[in-house]
């Protein structure tokens, strides 16, 4: 059983590793057009087949959702900012309502207060990166659902070496691309921290949720 169980759920992983980590070496292609899209949203898309594959029950749902709307999210990035904005934040919706039905039984102080600077950091550092540039408030209140978002995922159930960290890395991801966007960081550091940390990030969210579900049904 367990070998049948790797061999079922081994190559959507290995799909996606192979897709962002291959994407990671051609995204600056000019002449990239649809194809390059595609290619960047394979790597969490196939993380959502893996969710929608070994994910069990309601839960199994969400998460396969939440990857869903992030790989649409990065694609429609590509050529609307706003609109894939607006994708992504459906994902983190879904994550929040997500990681509320799973909440820890017992909340330390130090996990209490991690989750509180999450929540009002990031959309604090993110107005205060974006201001007084055009949009700068839809940055903010969409910051607030990712630190949301990460606030949730650290005191929920789930591990926290994995989907609370990823969570966070998630958060910085986001942080640094409005870094970019404001000039705060060279745009080439942002090009090689963005992705890894993003994708990074999405690994470890899927893997914990899903194992984690996995074996609470077990």
């Amino acid at each position: 059983m367990p070998k049948r169980a790797l061999s079922e759920h081994r190559p959507y992983l290995l799909a996606s590793l192979a897709a962002a980590v291959s994407y990671f070496f051609v995204m600056d292609d000019p002449i990239g057009g649809i194809w390059l899209m595609a290619w960047k949203g394979a790597g969490v898309g196939f993380l959502a087949l893996y969710a929608a594959h070994r994910g069990k029950g309601f839960d199994g749902a969400l998460i396969a959702l939440v990857m869903t709307f992030g790989a649409l999210g990065d694609v429609v990035l590509e050529f609307s900012f706003l609109v894939g904005g607006a994708l992504f934040a459906v994902g983190h919706l879904i994550a929040i309502a997500l990681y509320l039905r799973n909440r820890r039984p017992a909340t330390t102080a130090s996990q209490a207060l991690t989750g509180i600077a999450l929540l009002a950091a990031t959309p604090a550092i993110a107005g205060l990166m974006t201001y007084p540039l055009p949009n700068w408030q839809a940055a903010t209140g969409y910051s607030f659902l990712v630190g949301a978002m990460a606030a949730a995922a650290w005191t929920s159930r789930f591990p926290r070496y994995r989907v609370g960290t990823g969570a966070v890395l998630f958060v910085v991801s986001d942080l640094l691309i409005f870094a970019r966007e404001a000039g705060h960081i060279p745009a080439e550091v942002g090009s090689w921290l963005i992705w890894p940390l993003y994708y990074g990030g999405q690994f470890l969210i899927a893997i914990g949720v899903v194992q984690s579900i996995r074996k609470h049904h077990a």
